[in-house]
């Protein structure tokens, strides 16, 4: 499942360092801008205690955990959407991602450059939504000279031509948006729409990291810091992620023994970057289901609302095609009963056919014939 999670930002905000620290990478994070010219992609595990508990019960070999992908994508300056800069680039990297991460530099250090005399996130983030939102400009322009092509083509059916003229009211309602710099409102327009329109790097979800210092980690003094304060009042505590990317990045290149015992001296209770992983997950709309056995636990992320026929070609395309049916019952009720054994006797394993939706913490049996 190719589904992807981009980090953006200015240039020297620790996006670097920070996809480092994911994705366990040497990517060079220098102290000047457009270090990164070419995205980097890798591949990082997500956090999941049910694997280690399932590994237990089926004494298991080994675990594969479920993974996501980062990318980390070329610093992007003012102007971006006219060229400059890396912005072409920036901005053709980021339409491919699904989910965005801002990363917003919160601390103060005069031995870092910042493309600004000072440090403020929010502005930060205005200068690259701006950006997203001039280049969409483009894109509905395009689209709407292409509306007006097709609605008086004569092949054109009636419901073609609602069809279009809803789509050509919905673009003129997100220019408006747009001129009103209301990327709030362009998402919740898409959101709502009843009709498809081209992808809008502005209606795209997003994550917010607060990059703060690794001194106000201790005790979480960050909450006190007024750029991070500033974010959370403006986007809320679910969308911010408060971190310090050196920090992490650190933590990563240390073994678990040494890595815990420095958290133990600064406070910290838990990874900043697992926060990041397991908030991408959810933010892509992922959920986990299980194959189990001697051999392994196998974690397969999928998009929810999946069937399970759907599902059983992420294992591998035969089992989808040969699909007959699944063997399915959840890791909550595997817990509490202890025992598979357990389960049939309470009638908690169920036979299910194709269009069965996949709930997470599912582990299936798939039954196929090709």
């Amino acid at each position: 499942m190719s589904i992807k999670a981009g980090l953006v930002g200015l240039p020297n905000v620790g996006k670097s360092t920070l996809f480092n620290a994911l994705t366990k990478s040497q990517v060079p994070a220098a102290n000047y801008p457009f270090c990164t010219i070419d995205p980097h992609l890798a591949i990082t595990h997500v956090p999941d205690e049910r694997s280690e508990r399932l590994k237990k019960i089926y004494n298991s070999q080994e675990i594969i955990p479920a993974s996501i992908s980062f990318v980390d994508i070329a610093g992007l300056v003012k102007g971006a959407a006219s060229g400059e800069g890396l912005g072409n680039q920036f901005l053709s990297h980021i339409r491919e991602v699904d989910l965005i991460i801002h990363v917003l530099r919160c601390f103060i250090d005069s031995d870092i450059i910042h493309t600004s005399a000072d440090v403020d996130p929010l502005t930060d983030y205005q200068i690259i939504v701006a950006e997203l939102m001039l280049k969409d400009l483009e894109s509905i322009e395009k689209r709407l000279v292409k509306i007006e092509s097709l609605a008086k083509a004569h092949k054109s059916t009636p419901a073609e031509k609602k069809t279009l003229e809803q789509e050509k009211q919905l673009l003129t309602h997100i220019i408006t948006a747009i001129d009103q710099e209301d990327a709030k409102k362009i998402r919740q327009l898409v959101l709502d729409s009843p009709v498809p329109t081209i992808p809008l790097l502005a209606a795209k979800d997003f994550l917010i990291i607060a990059n703060i210092s690794e001194s106000e980690l201790e005790n979480n003094q960050y909450e006190q810091n007024k750029n991070y304060q500033n974010l959370v009042s403006e986007f809320g505590t679910n969308k911010v992620i408060p971190l310090s990317a050196k920090i992490e990045q650190e933590l990563t290149n240390l073994n678990e023994e040494d890595s815990h015992e420095i958290m133990n001296m600064m406070g910290i209770k838990e990874r900043g970057l697992n926060k990041v992983i397991e908030k991408t997950y959810t933010a892509l709309g992922l959920i986990t289901f299980f194959t189990c056995g001697p051999k392994e636990i196998h974690a397969w992320p999928i998009k929810k609302g999946m069937t399970i026929r759907q599902a059983a070609g992420e294992i591998h395309s035969d089992l989808q095609r040969g699909f007959i049916c699944a063997e399915v019952f959840n890791y909550a009720d595997l817990i509490q009963y202890g025992s598979t054994a357990k389960l049939k006797d309470v009638g908690k394993i169920k036979t299910e056919g194709q269009d069965y939706l996949v709930q997470d913490g599912d582990i299936v049996l798939i039954r196929f014939n090709v």
